[in-house]
């Protein structure tokens, strides 16, 4: 028996399990091959050879294999599966409206496909009818599947564009002269030329209200922002009269266009001071005169926001070193000394500013220098100077146009816009006035076409530095 061989059964083990491990071998390497050809578990039951084989056995096999049951689908949808060679017609009906959503297609090798635009269907809860039919038309297998449709698109969050505002121009459509031989169109493709976005100008009675309200969507369609600067003086006997009045000019110029932006009044403090004195302290204005511009103001107000309640309002454009006039509105005061007063509000402070008035931020008078802008920035408000240009009798016009692109004018606004918070500049004007009018304050000539060196120096200096 010693010289018998034994088998372990350790050994009898390995014998047994060599075999097994060459089968698994042999199996795994089959599925990888079936994997490289397409084939396996991964594709849907009627891509398989053996769904495919057994429908090509089977006559009348009929399954359907995409959608699934309840899946959400959206774009182009596929409905496919298997079919028996029984079947020579396959249609997709919707029975929510019992009409035929998808091309009838005829099986082909065991297997049918077809497609469903579902953009054209409701969103939400659908049943597909996927009927069978033989060559006789009489025989027929009906199958059904629930879907969802949903097309709704998910939106990737966008940053919120700001419109830019910065650089400006004043016209007079409401005054004639060259704004009556430039149309509108015309305008428009100059502002554009110059890279102006606001357009400030003239309301002063309904039908002025309504003329620029037209002129306001040609600009608009052009990338352009008109607004309206609301005139009226102090022509009333109190100031409940002078409110009436600004009330029924801001109802007819909001009724007729609603703005993003309303000025109301325009240098009116000026006709409220005692005489020439520099409108920094409240005793520099009348207090009769400075209560009926009170109402004017109160007045337009009231009225565009019984129209626009969305509109923003731009305290009248002050020149000069007035700003007194504006303290006291917003502080409920008079130049009498008396408080407790209708108190304005607004929601930009907007300021005049011209070549002989020297430095902004250093103004002299006989008051002292004073830095007009740090006391605008301190009514809290954002600044638009809305009126800057070059006396006509300061020199040439290349003089002119050099200094209106200076360091007093439109460098120095650019360079400290955002230490005072400054939101706008607009130059006055894109035409000369004709004959008797204010002057020759224009980029263009008062033929309405002819650029004069201010043009070309505005433009170079808008596009040199974007805002």
């Amino acid at each position: 028996m010693k010289n018998s061989t034994l088998i372990s059964p350790s050994a009898v083990k390995r014998v047994i399990s060599a075999p097994k491990a060459s089968l698994v071998a042999a199996a795994v390497a089959t599925s990888l091959l079936l994997a490289a050809c397409g084939g396996g578990s991964g594709g849907d039951a009627f891509d398989t050879a053996s769904s495919v084989d057994a429908a090509r056995r089977n006559t009348s096999a009929f399954a359907i294999g995409s959608p699934a049951a309840n899946a959400t689908v959206s774009g182009t949808a596929t409905v496919n599966g298997t079919s028996g060679s029984k079947w020579t017609k396959v249609s997709v009906v919707d029975t929510s409206t019992g009409n035929k959503i998808a091309r009838d297609v005829t099986p082909a090798n065991g297997a049918f496909s077809t497609t469903v635009d579902t953009t054209r269907l409701t969103a939400g809860n659908h049943t597909w009818q996927v009927t069978a039919t033989d060559s006789t038309g009489g025989t027929r297998s009906v199958l059904n599947v629930n879907v969802v449709v949903n097309n709704t698109k998910a939106t990737t969050p966008t940053a919120p564009t700001t419109t830019k505002i910065f650089y400006g121009a004043n016209g007079h459509n409401n005054e004639g002269g060259a704004y009556d031989i430039s149309n509108p169109a015309l305008q428009l493709s100059q502002l554009q030329d110059l890279g102006v976005k606001m357009y400030r100008n003239e309301v002063y009675s309904q039908a002025a209200a309504n003329k620029l309200a037209g002129i306001a969507k040609t600009m608009a369609a052009g990338g352009v922002t008109v607004y309206p600067v609301m005139l009226m003086g102090l022509d009333f006997n109190n100031e409940n009269d002078a409110y009436n009045a600004g009330y029924q000019l801001g109802v007819w110029t909001a009724t007729a266009n609603k703005y993003p932006y309303y000025e109301v009044s325009n240098e009116l403090e000026a006709d409220a001071l005692t005489g020439n004195v520099d409108g920094v302290y409240p005793q520099h204005f009348d207090n009769a005169k400075f209560q009926k511009a009170r109402g004017v103001i109160r007045g337009m107000i009231a009225g565009i926001k019984s129209v626009d309640t969305n509109g923003k309002i731009i305290m009248g454009g002050g020149a000069w070193m007035h700003y007194g006039f504006d303290q006291m509105l917003a502080n409920g005061t008079q130049p009498d000394g008396s408080t407790g007063h209708p108190v304005v509000s607004w929601d930009i402070t907007a300021w005049h500013w011209y070549s002989d008035q020297g430095d902004i931020t250093n103004a002299c008078g006989g008051t002292g220098c004073h830095d007009v802008l740090a006391v605008l920035q301190q009514m809290g408000k954002p600044i638009w100077i809305n009126e800057f240009g070059v006396r006509p009798n300061m020199g040439s016009d290349q003089q002119i146009a050099s200094y209106l692109v200076g360091n007093k004018m439109m460098a120095q606004f650019v360079s400290v816009a955002s230490k005072y918070n400054i939101q706008a500049i607009q130059t006055y004007e894109l035409y000369d006035d004709p004959a008797g009018g204010e002057g020759a304050y224009g980029l263009l000539k008062n033929d309405g076409k002819t650029p004069k060196a201010a043009y070309t120096a505005f433009k170079n200096f808008v596009a040199s530095n974007p805002k």
